[in-house]
């Protein structure tokens, strides 16, 4: 994904998140996803709340990038539709300047 505005580029997995399952909130630190960070680390104590939060955080980092903008810019793997079915969002997608 790409930010049009100011060139940033991250990188957002499609799916469950299995770093987050083995590595509980250090994905979200490393991505600099603060706010789950936080929320994580004070779960990280559940191991079914740790369980449940792969489940869906790849869904709700994507969800974040595109309220700050961010568009996708390539599909590894898949198509943009394929992603946009398994996610059920709109994807954006980033459109080059000529």
């Amino acid at each position: 994904m790409e930010n049009p505005n100011t060139g940033i580029i991250k990188k957002a997995p499609v799916g469950f998140s299995w770093t987050t399952l083995f590595f509980s909130f250090f994905p979200a630190l490393f991505r600099l996803d603060l706010k789950w960070f936080i929320i994580q680390f004070v779960l990280s104590w559940s191991v079914i709340s740790g369980i449940v939060i792969a489940f869906i955080y790849n869904k709700i980092y994507i969800q974040n990038l595109l309220e700050k903008g961010f568009k996708v810019k390539d599909v590894k793997g898949g198509t943009l539709e394929d992603a946009k079915a398994k996610l059920g969002i709109n994807l954006p997608k980033f459109e080059t300047q000529s």
